[in-house]
């Protein structure tokens, strides 16, 4: 019985911004799980290297930033019998530099990549699983969503933002059989993070920082995604999960 609440076979994931990182290692959960899993970005030679790697999965490449061509994308999809079971948006950007000297274009990218696309992706795919009576969606979010740190405001508003979009996905959407609900990832090996990677006084910062004591590793977001994905949340809603070795939890 609970490996079955766990089980996604027979369901399909559209997973944005996963040629790489994050993205990448949820369509490897996903797919270990049993779920079909389409690839999503704007680079179709980094998606066909992507769907190689996990023996050639389907891809559906579009700006997740442009309204009118993510519509267009997700209903040829739909209607050439890719029907979308689950959602996760997961395309985001970083751009770091102190708030006083944060260059307005770089901002208006953030507002656009980080949560505009959440709204684009999530309302078409949405109107679909409606129609179904059934769906699940999965927003990431990120620690930041709670927290702020020197550098990174902008960033920060977008996630705080990606966390309420995903309580009023929930609220205007479970009466249609949808569950809507976010993870939230603390501080992962990933290449938006390189940078702070390969900067030793960080990485000893975040060590004592954070309870675990280490970065995250991308596989360990894995089981969140299919908990989320699953039968098993099917009373989760509105919820933002977490996933951040205990560095929200602590002083």
């Amino acid at each position: 019985m609970s490996s079955k609440l766990f089980d996604l076979s027979g369901r399909r994931a559209l997973i944005t911004g996963s040629s790489q990182g994050i993205g990448f290692a949820l369509a490897q959960g996903l797919i270990e799980a049993g779920a079909k899993v389409v690839l999503n970005g704007r680079d179709k030679g980094k998606l066909a290297e992507a769907s190689a790697a996990l023996g050639g999965v389907d891809t559906l490449a579009f700006d997740v930033t442009d309204h009118e061509g993510v519509r267009a994308a997700v209903d040829a999809a739909e209607a050439g019998g890719m029907a979308f079971d689950i959602l996760i948006n997961n395309a985001g950007m970083q751009y770091r530099t102190e708030l006083q000297d944060f260059p307005a274009d770089a901002f208006e990218k953030l507002l656009q990549t980080n949560i505009a696309s959440v709204f684009h992706v999530g309302q078409a795919v949405a109107r679909h699983m409606i129609g179904r009576k059934a769906g699940k969606i999965i927003n990431i979010a990120s620690v930041q969503s709670a927290l702020a740190r020197p550098g990174i405001a902008p960033y920060t508003a977008t996630k705080g933002a990606v966390t309420n979009l995903t309580k009023g996905m929930a609220t205007d959407w479970a009466k249609y059989g949808l569950q809507c609900n976010a993870i939230a990832p603390g501080y992962f090996d990933t290449p938006l993070n390189a940078a702070l990677v390969a900067d030793p006084e960080f990485s000893a910062w975040l060590e004592k920082r954070t309870p675990a004591g280490r970065w995250g590793s991308v596989d360990e977001l894995q089981g969140a995604a299919i908990f989320l994905s699953s039968a098993a949340s099917s009373f989760v809603n509105g919820h933002t999960l977490f996933v951040d070795g205990g560095i929200t939890a602590s002083l």
